[in-house]
């Protein structure tokens, strides 16, 4: 059974690279914090696939954060302190997983690469 993560990231904020490196780090980290322990030895041991996907705007992100959370994927959104480049408070990405790969295929499988 193959197990990835998924983050999905904001377009519309055209985030400079280094910054976007650091949201997308802190998503993977917050979302596998909350997986349970099976999963993330799985993900481990396959070599923790992350695809990092993208979602429109913060409205279409957030629906995407719903449909996590209502299948019952570890999620965690990432809010930015606003010390740089986008203003505090700013909702930057989620992360989903680690999980099944086939569960979230079903439910992400129409959103694109970044």
């Amino acid at each position: 059974m193959e197990y990835k993560q998924l983050i999905l990231v904001r377009d519309d904020l055209k985030l400079p690279k280094g910054k976007l490196a650091a949201q997308v780090a802190h998503a993977a980290l917050e979302a596998a914090w909350k997986a349970p322990q099976d999963a993330v030895r799985a993900w481990r041991a396959q070599g923790m696939g992350k695809i990092v996907l993208k979602v429109a705007d913060e409205k279409e992100m957030l629906r995407q954060l719903q449909i996590a959370k209502d299948a019952g994927f570890p999620s965690a959104l990432i809010t930015d302190a606003g010390h740089t480049v986008v203003e505090p408070g700013t909702r930057t990405c989620v992360g989903i997983g680690p999980a099944r790969a086939e569960q979230l295929d079903r439910d992400f499988g129409a959103l694109k690469l970044l």
